[in-house]
């Protein structure tokens, strides 16, 4: 172990997984509503059947045609620790099991007795957990549900930190367990920490990504006991692993990070849109955490999906991030929990913005734009595309937003002019509803039904809509989940056959036809101007 006052700073391939009761925590496992329901009906079901037949989980993991799917990726030697996970959770969580149910009893209550009158009748009839905490009301078509007050479940014993815990490894290279389906347990290759994933201690360890620190005041910060500092001790470096042209002196700058990850740049500003980055940078072929600005101004997320809200990357920034800008939710939907009262727990500044609500940062200003589809046809407002304008050009920040409405661009274009540069998602054949939202569904959606409404962007004759209306001449598609190092968020497997990426082939046959600049982007790319 080195000397405990010697200068360290955090190593490149230092990563984070945040836990909530050893599940990575993601909004549908943190926002208390939500959290209940993927508890009881798909994470304690899940861990169940894995005890079950351990061997049916870990043959659907190895079988590649299998992959993202619902199974348990841990070693049958192992099976009893997952028991007494299921036993803590049935002992510990039995509040939020009863809340679950509750939700559930109390939606079908509405759908049985909400006939159009009064529905003062029914609050006495609503089971006692959801007391406080939930209101029924009609639409304009006279049709009732049940609405959450998420502000105040955030109060109440529903949003427990006692669930939260982080684990800290170094990256391997090797793929990680999908996120969605396999609990992360102890291990001797990670630091498991029970701390709130708010901890300010996280932000002391993190920041010695680009400002020396000690271990005694990394101990310190983190609450470290001895076995703990010594293993602190392999995550740190005597030099720091920074790349010399992460800052730029003159013009503008975009960096393609991976995904849907852009890092836009100017001498004064940096902005930073859906943050999930590599912290491997022995490969060379990517942009790392090594790459980053050493103060970023803003943030822009565009929808709550896990592989655009990645915590393990924002909690990396949140050290050195002026504000992080989220659409704002529809409030007290189930479908639709609050990305700014997420954020806000966990330790975040947070703007929420609406469509054509403008922020500015120095040198320029990022508009928030409307967000088509993509959400299984639920009714989540918390999307938003993003229109950029830094150094004198505009870019259209488009995530996963389809052409489903090509004329919405229209309005985008006389609002805010023609883009020079657009973003777009090309995953146009997306998972199915209940791959995603089947926890929070309070009525079964039968298989054919869920099929036909799906996770997807826009297909080549969307994307072309889209160029059209916007004008731009140049188009540039993200490469969605086919970037190796994504394995354990994206679970995706692609080959020349799949209809993505002939969908992309054929956008950009499309675009040479007309004189439009397009690519299909891969791992890293940069442009500057």
């Amino acid at each position: 172990m080195s000397d405990v006052g010697e200068p360290r700073y955090l190593k490149s391939a230092a990563i984070i997984e945040p836990l909530v009761d050893r599940f990575y925590a993601w909004l549908y496992t943190v926002a208390p509503v939500q959290a209940a329901m993927n508890l009881a009906y798909l994470q304690l079901p899940l861990l169940e059947s894995y005890v079950e037949n351990p061997q049916v989980h870990i043959a659907a993991v190895a079988n590649p045609a299998m992959r993202g799917g619902y199974f348990v990726g841990i070693e049958e030697e192992r099976k009893a620790e997952v028991a007494d996970l299921i036993a803590s959770i049935k002992r510990d969580r039995a509040g939020m099991l009863e809340f679950a149910a509750a939700i559930t009893e109390g939606a079908e209550l509405v759908r049985e007795s909400a006939t159009g009158y009064d529905l003062t009748p029914l609050y006495p009839k609503l089971p006692s957990a959801l007391n406080g905490l939930a209101e029924m009301a009609y639409d304009a078509g006279n049709q009732a549900s049940l609405h959450f007050l998420e502000p105040v479940a955030y109060k109440s014993p529903m949003h427990d930190e006692g669930r939260q815990s982080v684990q800290l490894s170094l990256e391997t290279g090797v793929e990680r367990p999908f996120i969605l389906s396999t609990p992360r347990l102890p291990s001797p290759d990670v630091l498991d920490l029970p701390l709130p994933i708010r901890h300010a201690g996280l932000d002391e360890l993190f920041k010695a990504r680009i400002q020396p620190t000690t271990t005694a005041r990394l101990r310190e910060a983190l609450e470290l006991d001895d076995a703990q500092a010594v293993w602190l001790d392999r995550l740190l470096d005597s030099k720091p692993s920074l790349s010399e042209d992460r800052h730029i002196e003159a013009g503008g700058r975009i960096r393609y990070f991976g995904h849907a990850c852009l890092v836009l740049q100017t001498p004064q500003a940096a902005i930073v849109a859906d943050p999930f980055i590599s912290a491997d940078n022995t490969v060379g072929d990517r942009y790392t955490l090594d790459d980053l600005p050493d103060h970023i101004d803003l943030v822009l997320i565009t929808h709550g999906h896990q592989d655009h809200v990645v915590l393990e990357t924002l909690l990396q920034l949140r050290g050195r991030v002026g504000a992080v800008v989220v659409p704002r939710s529809s409030k007290g939907s189930i479908c639709d929990p609050s990305i700014g009262a997420y954020l806000r727990h966990l330790g975040f500044t947070v703007i929420e913005v609406d469509e054509f609500d403008e922020v500015p940062f120095p040198g320029g200003k990022v508009t928030a734009t409307p967000f088509l589809g993509e959400h299984s046809d639920l009714d989540i407002r918390s999307k938003s595309t993003y229109w950029v304008e830094l150094a004198g050009k505009k870019v259209f920040i488009g995530a996963d937003s389809s052409g489903i409405d090509p004329v919405l661009y229209r309005y985008i274009r006389e609002h805010l002019g023609t883009a020079d540069m657009a973003f777009l998602g090309m995953e146009c054949d997306g998972a199915p509803l209940t791959w995603l939202y089947q926890a929070i569904l309070t009525v079964p959606v039968p298989k054919k039904m869920s099929r036909s409404r799906k996770l997807s962007g826009s297909n080549a004759a969307q994307a072309g809509a889209i160029m059209e209306e916007l004008g731009s001449k140049e188009a540039y598609i993200y490469a969605m989940g086919e970037e190796s190092w994504q394995g354990h968020v994206m679970a995706t497997t692609y080959n020349e056959d799949t209809y993505q990426l002939k969908q992309i082939d054929e956008f950009l046959g499309w675009c040479a036809d007309r004189g439009i600049t397009a690519e299909h982007l891969f791992n890293k790319r940069e442009w500057q101007w």
